[in-house]
């Protein structure tokens, strides 16, 4: 899944992982909720083990 250049949010952790996230909605889901993106539906990664 790409997203367009220009588009999106990238966020750094501290130990060097990059995360790029689409929306806010992806950024909250997994940062803040520290939801599974396996077990969320609209996710890219949904289904896959």
């Amino acid at each position: 899944y790409d997203i367009p250049i220009g588009k999106g949010h990238m966020y750094i952790k501290k130990d060097g992982t990059i995360y790029t996230f689409c929306t806010h909605k992806c950024r909250v889901a997994t940062l803040v909720q520290k939801r599974n993106p396996r077990k969320v539906r609209w996710t890219a990664l949904y289904g896959k083990e």
